[in-house]
């Protein structure tokens, strides 16, 4: 069997890899991987180490972890952005180390959260880097709706969200949410260095904050934002965009294509992991 026949096309694994795991996807492995042979051969970088952190829980297939939450707040235009942690100073490993941290809804948000699968070397993962921290719609996207109504590069804003309590696309149950590709703090760097993110807008996520402290904090208006990277194989998994997710039980869940790996965007956790410590400034 040849290479470009190795992954059957009804597991949507031939198209996935071609498109997106062999362009910035296995960068940010790479960048990953040589992080961690530096980490073990070379003074430690900034920041890094176990960090507790709330995300997406896997509830299937190869990844090992939940993909992480960002917190979401939405300006007075009704644009949403992501909350990036206060800059600050701190002592760790007998060195001080600039870090963004701060606590929000009783926990402590660390950009830590998103050091990972290369994301550790991105210029938006800098605490200090120069960043509006709006959410942007991708340049292209899985979603037609959002290929068709709104433009890439523009600010995610509330209003295109409006049928969010009847959207469907044919995948799964129609009325869950409406979803959307974007970026975070990715604004003129290098497309090997922009942070996906997954954006969606369902009454679920409403009811999941009435009692619960993190997610009153860290979500508004039934929006919830997740760092798009999955745990297992560093791809970019999707709510609803894939149809053969139906195959694997993921038709109303986050669904990776590589590997099979579904995360339920419904049901948070806390758990840890060890964060990638980012390069060393020059």
């Amino acid at each position: 069997m040849s290479e470009a026949d190795k992954y059957p096309e009804d597991t949507s694994r031939r198209r996935f890899v071609k498109g997106v795991v062999g362009s910035a996807a296995l960068a940010g492995i790479g960048t990953g991987t040589a992080a961690m042979l530096n980490t073990a051969t070379a003074p430690s970088g900034a920041g890094g180490g176990i960090v507790q952190y709330f995300g997406v829980e896997n509830v299937a297939g190869p990844a090992p972890r939940p993909m992480p939450q960002i917190p979401i707040e939405i300006d007075d235009q009704g644009n949403l952005r992501g909350v990036w942690p206060k800059v600050q100073q701190k002592e760790q490993g007998g060195r001080t180390v600039t870090v963004a941290e701060q606590e929000i809804g009783g926990v402590t948000y660390s950009s830590e959260w998103f050091q990972y699968c290369g994301v550790q070397t991105y210029p938006g993962v800098d605490p200090e880097a120069d960043q509006d921290n709006y959410f942007r719609y991708t340049t292209s996207s899985q979603y037609e709706w959002q290929s068709q109504e709104v433009s890439g590069g523009s600010r995610v804003n509330v209003s295109d969200f409006d049928d969010y309590q009847s959207w469907g696309n044919g995948i799964g149950k129609s009325g869950l949410g409406k979803p959307a590709m974007a970026t975070w703090r990715s604004q003129d760097v290098p497309a090997s260095g922009t942070i996906p993110v997954q954006i969606i807008r369902s009454e679920q996520v409403k009811q999941m904050a009435n009692n619960n402290q993190w997610l009153q904090a860290s979500t508004e208006e039934g929006f919830i934002a997740i760092m798009d990277k999955c745990t297992h194989f560093c791809c970019v998994p999707l709510f609803k965009a894939d149809p053969t997710s139906a195959k694997f039980n993921a038709a109303d869940e986050i669904y990776c294509p590589c590997h099979q790996s579904v995360y339920d965007p419904f049901s948070i956790e806390q758990v840890s992991f060890v964060a990638l410590p980012r390069p060393e400034d020059e």
